[in-house]
């Protein structure tokens, strides 16, 4: 092997400075050259896949120790693989250590990743299954009861599995009125998941069956790992349709069969769940019928009972005549009665408002002779003929003017006096202003 020049023996040339990404070069092909192609044992941790299919991780020491070991796995070697890495994983990979020159990180880049046995993937199942379960996603509360009476039966399985087979078996022999739709999809594999969600989703967008079965044959726990998908759980739980789940055999558990409605421990038993027995239907049928026809029965001998009360009821019409004649005459007397009752009343108001009106009258005639007499004494008092009873008299002058004081008179003047029981032609002799002498 020929090392790089800081690597080389003392007495060569005098050493000078690399520069980064020389150094980092040089530092990838000796790592190739002393390494080759590797072969490491780990857990993954931080598991992404980019959108060019490209996948980062890193593999974790699994013995405890502190040691990672930064993993890049291209879209084509990762297109071969048969499961979906996840966290947790226990695997095994070959690749090439190299350095990512970007951050000068050691890197592997992996070309091929083999999962390991069911030990790891068990822990992964009950790690998942405690997470699940403390979302609520297996609570007994969110079941759904299965319909008493489906007429459609959808199936979520491989065309070519023999699961199938089973479940239209059991189907046609337990109730073969039933029309069954499938939902193809893988059930292994890594590209199950995804397409079990996407039938799973279709069944419950098209909402043509009343329960949904999921389910597939026995295998081992990395055959069925598709129906530990947290996404295929996910996805049974928001079904609208009741979903019965029958994967494997009877000592086969998976997430899905815990999320499910209904777990079956194969997938013939998820059909004789889903679907009715007919002969038991026809059984209940024919129990339904003979309750309805007893109840008919004696819903008509009630009815034929009220008919011969109603028909010795009519049978004697006189009777009824004279009751209706008699409730008549206590209608007409009433009615009389009550006329006569109102009768009396009206005539005792109208009394009585006559007599109040009487009693108005004679109060208001009362209040105005009292005004008039009032007003006859002021006009009386103010009467000029009394004025003149009392012995004064009243003058005017030639044109009838009363004559009311002295300034205006002149010696000479014909006046006219008026007393109360006379008058005379009046001359005056002289006048004097000023206020007369009492005396």
């Amino acid at each position: 092997m020929v090392l790089p020049e800081p690597f080389a023996s003392p007495v060569s040339a005098p050493p000078r400075a690399w520069s980064v990404a020389a150094l980092l070069l040089a530092v990838a092909d000796a790592l190739a050259s002393r390494l080759g192609a590797v072969t490491v044992r780990g857990e993954i941790s931080g598991f992404t896949r980019a959108a060019s299919g490209h996948c980062y991780f890193t593999l974790k020491d699994s013995e405890g120790q502190a040691a990672l070991l930064r993993c890049a796995m291209f879209r084509r070697a990762a297109g071969l693989l048969d499961f979906r890495p996840a966290d947790g994983q226990q695997v095994e990979l070959r690749g090439r250590i190299t350095v990512y020159e970007s951050r000068g990180e050691l890197q592997c880049v992996v070309e091929a990743l083999l999962r390991l046995g069911a030990g790891s993937l068990y822990e992964l199942f009950l790690r998942l299954k405690a997470r699940l379960e403390a979302a609520g996603l297996f609570d007994l509360a969110r079941k759904r009861p299965l319909p008493a009476c489906p007429r459609t039966v959808g199936i979520v399985t491989s065309t070519g599995a023999a699961a199938l087979h089973d479940v239209l078996s059991a189907i046609a022999r337990r109730a073969p009125h039933l029309r069954v739709i499938v939902y193809p999809s893988l059930v292994q594999g890594a590209e199950a998941p995804a397409q079990l969600v996407a039938a799973i989703a279709l069944a419950g967008q098209r909402a043509e069956v009343d329960v949904l079965i999921v389910c597939r044959g026995g295998g081992s726990l990395e055959d069925l790992w598709a129906f530990n998908d947290e996404a295929v759980v996910r996805a049974v739980v928001a079904c609208p349709i009741p979903v019965v789940c029958g994967v494997g055999h009877e000592t086969d558990v998976t997430l899905a069969d815990l999320a499910a409605d209904l777990r079956a421990p194969t997938p013939t038993a998820a059909a004789e769940l889903a679907a009715p027995l007919r002969a038991e239907m026809l059984a209940r049928l024919l129990q339904l019928e003979q309750g309805l026809q007893r109840a008919l029965q004696r819903r008509l001998d009630q009815q034929a009972q009220r008919l011969d009360r109603l028909a010795l009821q009519l049978g004697r019409p006189a009777r009824l005549l004279a009751q209706q004649a008699a409730r008549l005459d206590s209608l007409q007397s009433r009615q009389r009665m009550a006329l006569r009752q109102a009768l009396d009343l009206r005539l005792r108001r109208l009394d009585e408002q006559d007599q109040r009106l009487r009693l108005a009258l004679h109060a208001q005639r009362q209040r105005r002779d009292e005004q008039l007499a009032r007003f006859a004494l002021r006009l009386a008092a103010v009467d000029p003929h009394q004025v003149l009873a009392r012995g004064y008299a009243w003058l005017t002058d030639g044109s009838n003017r009363p004559i009311t004081q002295a300034a205006g008179l002149q010696a000479g003047a014909r006046l006219s006096a008026i007393w109360a029981d006379g008058r005379a032609a009046v001359e005056v002799l002289s006048v004097t202003h000023g206020a007369p002498d009492p005396a």
